[in-house]
C-alpha cells in the first residue's frame, strides 16, 4: 500500500470524512482522556502524524500541549487551518518528519499506520525513533486482531495487529513498550493503543 495510494483514496473521501471525523467530539471519551493524560507527560513537542482534519490536534492545543499536526492529504490540512487557526500544520508524511534528530518530545500516531503494509512499517518506526528524543514517547492508535492480516477499510486496504507482533516491530525500533490497552466496542472493531519510550 503505497502513500500516493493512501493519499488519493482519502484525497477522494476528504468531504465525507471530515463530516464523520472532523470534531473531537466524534471521538471516545475515553479516548480523549487517555490521549490527554500521554500528552500532558511528554516533555517536548508532539508531532500529531496523519493528523487528518486536525481534531486530535487542535484538542491537544487547546489544552496546552505544544503539537504539530501532519498529513499527506492537502485537503485535510486545509480544513484542520480553517478549523483551528492559531495550530500548526502542514503538509507531511510519517516516512519523512522534516525534524531534527532527538528534537520532538513524542509522536502520536493515532491510527494513521493502519494502511501501512508490515514490511514498510520498520521504516516509518525508525524514522520516529530518529526524531524522538531519549525518554520521548509514542503513541500509536491500532485495529487489533488475533493475526497480522489486511482488511477492507471503509477507505482503503487496513491491517489488523496482534499485540505481541506490532510490540515487537516497535521495539525493534529503540523503544520500550510500557502500556498497552485493549477494547471491544459494540459496532467497531477491535482497537488498541500502545505507549512506548524511546531508548537512551
Amino acid at each position: 500500500m503505497s502513500l500516493e495510494t493512501v493519499r488519493s483514496a482519502y484525497t477522494a473521501r476528504a468531504t465525507e470524512y471530515i463530516d464523520l471525523f472532523g470534531t473531537i467530539e466524534a471521538a471516545a471519551e475515553q479516548d480523549r482522556g487517555h490521549l490527554l493524560a500521554w500528552a500532558r507527560a511528554v516533555r517536548g513537542r508532539i508531532v500529531d502524524v496523519g493528523c487528518g482534519p486536525g481534531q486530535w490536534t487542535g484538542f491537544l492545543h487547546e489544552n496546552g500541549v505544544d503539537v504539530e499536526g501532519v498529513d499527506p492529504v492537502p485537503a485535510f490540512v486545509e480544513a484542520a487551518r480553517r478549523s483551528h487557526p492559531g495550530v500548526a500544520f502542514r503538509v507531511g508524511d510519517a516516512g519523512c518528519l522534516d525534524a531534527d534528530d532527538a528534537s520532538l518530545g513524542g509522536v502520536l500516531a493515532w491510527y494513521s499506520l493502519i494502511h501501512t503494509a508490515p514490511t514498510h512499517l520498520p521504516a516509518l518506526l525508525e524514522e520516529f525513533a530518529r526524531c524522538i528524543r531519549p525518554g520521548g514517547s509514542l503513541l500509536l492508535g491500532f485495529f487489533l486482531g488475533p493475526e497480522l492480516t489486511p482488511f477492507d477499510h471503509a477507505v482503503t486496504t487496513a491491517y489488523f495487529w496482534p499485540v505481541d507482533q506490532l510490540t515487537a516491530r516497535v521495539e525493534e525500533a529503540g523503544f520500550t513498550v510500557s502500556d498497552i490497552r485493549t477494547r471491544v466496542d459494540a459496532g467497531v472493531r477491535p482497537q488498541g493503543t500502545l505507549i512506548a519510550d524511546r531508548c537512551p
